[in-house]
């Protein structure tokens, strides 16, 4: 980053060294006196009435949002045109299809194929990328900076996929996909919100999505055991995200999800919109008794639809008559407003739908306004039975199995595929550029000039190598014998 004073408004400004296409960032204005505070103050209330906040509801003031940001704001540039594009996708696409991303070559994939929006599971987090290095469930064990550290990974690889686009001159791959990320229940109370949305925002995230457990004892949507908070509670949750959001200056998305649907406890009876809901009995740990089912989900997502921009009901199998009856009682109240589902890898898809259902499933959902779909856990699915597969036919075919890999790869170019040049992909012919650059263009070292790669990766044509059946590989292993 870089700052400068302006001269005539005797403001400080602050830019991002971050270029996009051929103009820099325009520098941001800063307060700096009672009188400026005014004017930012004036210019966020006039913000307010835009048609993106329409139908939200904040328990604060624009004088309150300015005095928190303090003299310098800094851009945040990715976070920001991330959620316009969101903003964008929601209004143009009848839905957003994503998947969960594990890694950042697993979302650069999924851009490559076409996927406009990236979806960032806590679950996978926990299973495989999280900050502790420990392969954790999903009850929120690992620090609450992983899911940030994840999102500013994946960012990072879209910019050095963008990098190598732009070098090349070659492509016209929007690498920039919003990034919807998983807060799980916040890691605390409502500071611990404030501080994780504003990690998500630092880190590049477009959108944030919060759940209505209790954080103490949160728990994956699918396993038993879950507490919920009082429903007043969870607003102050989702309040707390929102201006840290706005303090930040950055039109992020925030998501509420309700696990009323499965969930059995309540931590505390203290609201009255959760006591129809309540037995009257008490657990050994002292919370309350719920009755759970989908009029709970659909009162508190009515309570939760003014303070976030989209509702999440999870629910326990792919029912597309729950789904309707979940948006309709949201509509009834809040007509129009934006939904989110879990297509989740926790179903037994084919047990519960027939395969022309199954076709249909999404643009169903979407029909009902349903506008955000996800496969939350699909990272960590395709990454695990790929590998199992190549594993298990290594082990008995040895270079054989792995040639089929290749072959699947070298087919996948005529789609856009490009992971086949591994060198090329991760950015060796862009640092050899850099070198090109230090150098005056005198270096030696370049490193693809003389690459294996480079000799042997052009067009290809994928030749299958047929699998090896057991009784031929131990017949083979008879003659060695």
């Amino acid at each position: 980053m870089h700052t400068s004073i302006s001269k005539d408004r005797n403001r400080i400004d602050i830019s991002s060294s971050l270029i996009i296409g051929d103009q820099s960032l325009k520098a941001r204005r800063f307060v700096t006196s009672v009188a400026d505070a005014s004017n930012e103050t004036g210019r966020l209330e006039q913000s307010w009435l835009s048609d993106r906040w329409n139908g939200i509801r904040r328990p604060y003031s624009a004088k309150d949002v300015v005095r928190l940001r303090g003299t310098i704001r800094p851009e945040y540039t990715l976070a920001r045109i991330g959620a316009e594009k969101f903003e964008r996708l929601l209004a143009d696409e009848a839905y957003i299809p994503t998947l969960g991303a594990l890694t950042g070559a697993q979302a650069v994939q999924m851009v490559q194929a076409g996927l406009k929006a990236i979806y960032m599971s806590g679950w996978q987090v926990a299973a495989d990328a999280n900050l502790s290095g420990q392969t954790y469930p999903d009850q929120s064990l690992y620090p609450s900076n992983s899911v940030p550290n994840l999102v500013k990974r994946i960012n990072q690889a879209f910019q050095r996929a963008d990098q190598i686009q732009y070098l090349s001159g070659k492509g016209k791959i929007d690498w920039f996909a919003p990034i919807i990320a998983d807060a799980e229940a916040g890691f605390g109370g409502p500071l611990n919100a404030f501080e994780l949305m504003k990690a998500m925002i630092e880190a590049g995230a477009s959108g944030v999505h919060f759940e209505d457990q209790l954080a103490s004892e949160k728990k994956c949507g699918h396993l038993g055991g879950k507490v919920l908070v009082p429903t007043h509670q969870f607003i102050r949750t989702l309040v707390a995200a929102r201006l840290a959001a706005d303090v930040m200056g950055v039109p992020t998305y925030l998501v509420a999800r309700t696990d009323a649907v499965g969930a059995k406890l309540l931590s505390s009876d203290a609201d009255p919109r959760d006591l129809p809901y309540t037995t009257g009995e008490r657990t050994a740990e002292g919370y309350y008794r719920l009755k759970p089912g989908l009029q709970a989900a659909i009162a508190r997502g009515i309570s939760y639809a003014p303070y976030a921009d989209l509702v999440w009901c999870e629910t326990a199998t792919p029912d597309l008559n729950e789904a309707r009856r979940f948006a309709e009682g949201i509509h009834r109240v809040y007509p129009g407003k934006l939904l989110a589902y879990n297509c989740s890898p926790s179903f037994n898809w084919e047990k519960h739908l027939d395969p022309h259902i199954i076709r249909s499933f999404q643009r169903d959902l979407a029909s009902m306004g349903y506008k955000f779909q996800f496969v939350t856990l699909a990272g960590f699915h395709s990454l695990s039975v790929s590998m199992f597969e190549l594993a298990r036919q290594y082990a008995v075919e040895g270079m054989s199995a792995y040639v089929r890999v290749q072959g699947k790869e070298f087919e996948a170019e005529k789609e856009g595929y490009a992971a086949v040049k591994h060198q090329a992909f991760v950015g060796t012919e862009y640092f050899d550029e850099v070198s090109t650059v230090i150098s005056s263009g005198t270096s030696s070292t370049m490193a693809m000039d003389e690459s294996t790669e480079t000799a042997q990766f052009k067009e290809q044509t994928a030749v299958v190598t047929p699998p090896i059946r057991g009784s031929e590989h131990d017949h083979d292993k008879s003659q060695q014998n």
